[in-house]
């Protein structure tokens, strides 16, 4: 065994073990906390009377939204670094194709140009149902799009140039739905578009995770032909990789993710950007074989520190999840993008 695979054999054990801590303190960490001895009696079906407070927080609130942020982090990460492979562009991300500003012109609609504006606001059932129905329209109206121009053209770049065109469109649609819309309705997308990890409820968690897992063991069979892209596609082509099916497969998976997370959470920025970059830099690999347990492991990391940050107690409120993954994903992207030729681009 190499001494690179020894450590990152002992990267992933620790990063791992991090992982389980901060699990652990974002179910124990927010405006009220629980203490400590309360997670022993956790999952007992007698509750102490005492206790039952807080295990109604953590169960109904603080638990789904962890998972939220574990399943989110991971499938963005993935979605990210599908991308990056395929465009072989490191400022590649799950965003890059307009799946996600899909779901947010669905959102902008809904909440803005459909009429049902003061309706969304005043229903619980529409907040619950209608902003997921509509995030999912749009983005696989979007997505639906961009797989129609992947049959059609060949070259990548131009597949680019078409998603970044599209996102653009869709932008300026969401621009004069902001312009036209009541100061109430702007506000309530402002929201939604600032993403958060709360938005899934415990009666959601289910359905959420049933389309989340799936789509991220999926991905796991595509180790090799990624790793053959990463060489060019004519060396892809001469060891047998099928180029319009790979690229079909990590166009409709990477966009799946998007959408779904996107549907639930709200964009969420960076965090599929950086996330493969950090794991070619811990890892010192451009092998998939690694990458994707590993952009899967920090995307997870990267959202549950997030998450911790937003929910600290001197906040007066939670703050909204983008505020944090931009403030911390920035800087790290451009030191990253600096060091690029070291970690695979």
């Amino acid at each position: 065994m190499s001494s690179t695979s020894k450590t990152n054999r002992y990267l992933f054990l620790f990063l791992s073990l991090f992982l389980a801590f901060l699990v652990l303190v974002n179910l124990a960490i927010g405006s009220v906390p629980i203490p400590l001895h309360v997670f022993v009696h956790l999952f007992d079906t007698q509750t102490p009377e005492s206790e039952k407070i807080w295990h109604h927080i953590i169960m109904e609130s603080r638990l789904p939204q962890t998972i939220t942020a574990i399943l989110a982090g991971s499938a963005l990460g993935l979605a990210g670094l599908q991308m990056q492979t395929l465009f072989r562009n490191p400022l590649a991300g799950p965003s890059i194709l307009g799946i996600s500003s899909g779901a947010s012109l669905g959102v902008a609609l809904l909440t803005m140009g459909s009429g049902l504006g003061s309706l969304f606001l005043n229903s619980s059932v529409l907040q619950e149902i209608g902003v997921h129905l509509a995030a999912f329209t749009g983005s696989f109206c979007i997505l639906f799009i961009i797989l129609l121009a992947a049959k059609k053209i060949k070259s990548n770049a131009s597949l680019l140039i078409i998603g970044i065109m599209v996102a653009y469109a869709v932008s300026a649609i969401i621009g004069l739905l902001n312009f036209i819309g009541q100061q109430g309705e702007v506000h309530a997308f402002v929201i939604w578009g600032l993403g958060s990890f709360s938005n899934v409820q415990s009666n959601q968690l289910l359905f959420f995770s049933a389309w989340v897992i799936p789509a991220v063991v999926l991905s796991i069979f595509l180790v090799k032909p990624m790793n053959a892209l990463l060489l060019g596609d004519a060396y892809a082509q001469n060891l047998g990789v099928n180029l319009k099916q790979i690229r079909w497969q990590l166009i409709l998976l990477s966009g799946f993710l998007t959408a779904i997370i996107t549907a639930y959470t709200g964009p969420i920025a960076f965090i599929g950007l950086a996330t493969p970059h950090l794991a070619r830099l811990l890892f010192k690999s451009s092998d998939h074989k690694q990458l994707i347990p590993a952009v899967i492991l920090l995307g997870m990391l990267v959202a549950l520190f997030c998450n911790i940050v937003a929910r600290l107690p001197f906040f007066q409120d939670v703050l909204p999840i983008n505020v944090i993954t931009s403030l911390f994903g920035a800087p790290l992207v451009i030191y990253l993008i600096l060091k690029r030729k070291q970690i695979g681009f």
